[in-house]
């Protein structure tokens, strides 16, 4: 999640995910939404952050695990135009009812 944000911040932020070597990779799917990110390994990834100066675009995307799907329907609600997020249930076992407790802060979320 913090990887998401940070494309957001101003500045360069460096990601260390030291415990498990799939954990980034869904960067893949960030920088086809036009995230500036550079995988340095399994391990590590350079975020380049635009200050809000800079929106991501809308993606059609697969949630491979809990902590990526919800990192990645950060993206999706941060991104400019409609988002489409396949496998969802890996988000919904994590995250209970996310999308109407989303949606009552102002999200804009539907399930097809």
């Amino acid at each position: 999640m913090v990887l998401v944000v940070a494309t957001q911040a101003k500045g360069s932020v460096l990601i260390h995910q030291k415990m498990f070597e799939s954990r980034l990779f869904f960067v893949d799917k960030l920088i086809d939404m036009g995230a500036q990110i550079i995988l340095c390994d399994p391990h590590r990834a350079v975020v380049i952050g635009h200050d809000r100066n800079f929106q991501l675009r809308a993606g059609n995307m697969t949630s491979p695990d809990i902590r990526a799907g919800i990192a990645l329907l950060i993206a999706a609600m941060s991104a400019d135009g409609t988002s489409r997020i396949h496998n969802i249930e890996q988000i919904d076992r994590g995250y209970q009812n996310i999308d109407q407790r989303l949606n009552a802060l102002g999200a804009r979320i539907t399930r097809i």
